[in-house]
């Protein structure tokens, strides 16, 4: 499994289909449950805040199929930077998707951060 993150809009999607041969995308970007038997999976950050406004945890989802992840490409918003959202449902979302991405880095064979287009890649 590969996990691409990096700010919103700074071409995550773009990397992933100039570097891998994906075919099709699940874009989970409207909370719908990641469908894993896409070559890349994006948008996750959606399905993140649907779990959170529901009291269920993501890494749950992606734990329980982490046997099927083989080649898929994951690839996921950090919300990590800029202040701290007065809103606790916004701050537990933040949580929850930094947990997650901490999750599926371990997880990931290959790491790639992508910031303005530039990517830098780790092999775990």
């Amino acid at each position: 499994m590969v996990f691409i993150f990096g700010g919103a809009y700074q071409g995550k999607l773009d990397h992933a289909k100039n570097h891998y041969d994906i075919k099709t995308v699940c874009d989970c970007s409207d909370g719908r449950e990641p469908d894993l038997s896409c070559d890349a999976v994006c948008g996750i950050a959606g399905y993140v805040k649907k779990c959170v406004q529901e009291g269920e945890d993501p890494r749950d989802f992606f734990a329980s199929h982490k046997d099927v992840l083989g080649d898929v490409v994951l690839i996921n918003d950090d919300v990590s930077c800029g202040v701290v959202p007065m809103d606790p449902q916004q701050r537990a979302f933040r949580e929850a998707n930094g947990r997650l991405n901490v999750m599926l880095a371990e997880m990931a064979e290959e790491v790639v951060h992508v910031f303005c287009g530039l990517s830098k890649t780790m092999t775990v």
